[in-house]
């Protein structure tokens, strides 16, 4: 499929401030990709450079081929829909959505048909007439992406869509956002710190650090296959341990963690550097009961606390190391919380090899 967005060496500094490092990124036609990140990570600069709001140092931006580096917003075939909406107060549902048309020169009925069709698509058919301060924070938000979508751009901009909901509606949204992409077909280029978000709507996510790409892959691959320690401790909860590689064979790599001896499933890593640190995510380690047959790797240690979660159990558990790992159990029916280990029991953790990440030394 051919790229709609291509971001050729993009750069932008302020003064002697990197924003954005030297980014390459290509981005398909009808993709949803998310760029993820903390605050300062170089995300927002980066849709706003797309977007027109801004201008690279450095670097090309071609939108569907066509270089639009220093075109304005308006010359763009993209439409952005923004944290807080910008919906205009004093202006009905219907006059919201047609105001970018009527800049354009579709007025009248033929702009009524299209802000209708518009409203029906994000489910507020009947909406038209209604003032944007009667509507709740959902309905709002489907009115700006109403708007986005009524130009028919080839790409729409997402900043930081979902976070004025409350977490429920938030929720809600991230899969029926998912389904409106899924139901135009147009590419959805969005920013989030939001690491849920990111996994549950996006078809590629790229993770950002430091203006730069740090990982860009599926949600799956990013879960499940981090490259860096960073990439791993920002999406999901992973327990990291020092490690030392003892010796290699028959597909696994032995090594010294947690003062125990554990063995991995024997990957290169990421950028050839020697094994200084392994990761395992919590919900990939078990608690042991004398009854069940022991996995390959045991970690004796003694649990500090358990924390109720409704559908989980986390619990806290120091290794003679000193080290914390956190273990999550999924509650199923007819377990109970006050059947589980409590602080100060001793306990045998169990990971299996192929549930151990393996990370590069530090430099």
């Amino acid at each position: 499929m051919a790229a709609i967005i291509e971001l050729d060496s993009i750069s932008k500094h302020y003064g002697p401030v990197v924003g954005v490092n030297h980014v390459d990124l290509a981005v398909e036609d009808g993709e949803f990709l998310t760029l993820l990140g903390p605050s300062g990570c170089g995300k927002s600069t980066l849709l706003r450079m797309v977007g027109g709001f801004e201008v690279p140092s450095a670097g090309t931006i071609r939108i569907a081929g066509v270089d639009v580096t220093a075109a304005p917003p308006q010359q763009r075939d993209v439409n952005m829909m923004f944290q807080d909406y910008a919906l205009f107060p004093h202006m009905t549902v219907g006059k919201n959505i047609t105001y970018g048309l009527e800049r354009k020169g579709i007025k009248g009925t033929a702009a009524r048909d299209k802000a209708e069709a518009a409203l029906e698509l994000v489910g507020l058919s009947g909406m038209f007439e209604r003032h944007t301060h009667q509507l709740s924070g959902g309905q709002r938000q489907r009115v700006a992406l109403a708007r986005a979508v009524v130009r028919e751009p080839k790409v729409i901009l997402l900043d930081e869509p979902l976070s004025a909901l409350d977490a429920k509606l938030r929720e809600q949204m991230q899969v029926e956002l998912k389904h409106m992409h899924e139901k135009l077909g147009i590419t959805f280029l969005m920013v989030t710190h939001d690491q849920t978000e990111a996994l549950v709507m996006s078809d590629r996510v790229v993770v950002m650090e430091a203006g730069e790409i740090a990982q860009d892959g599926t949600p799956e691959d990013l879960y499940e296959r981090p490259a860096t320690p960073y990439v791993a401790n920002f999406i999901g909860t992973t327990n990291f341990l020092s490690a030392r590689v003892v010796a290699r064979g028959a597909g696994l790599v032995t090594l010294e963690a947690g003062n125990q001896e554990l063995k991995a499933t024997d990957v290169a890593t990421s950028d050839g550097q020697a094994i200084g640190q392994i990761g395992i995510r919590p919900e990939k380690m078990q608690i042991l009961k004398d009854t069940e047959c022991r996995p390959v790797n045991v970690l004796p240690g003694t649990v500090v606390e358990t924390i109720y979660q409704g559908l989980a159990l986390r619990t806290v558990v120091r290794l003679s190391s000193g080290e914390e790992m956190l273990v999550d159990e999924i509650l199923r029916q007819g377990m109970l919380h006050s059947d589980h280990p409590r602080a100060g029991d001793p306990v045998v953790l169990g990971v299996e090899p192929h549930n151990i990440l393996l990370f590069g030394a530090e430099r």
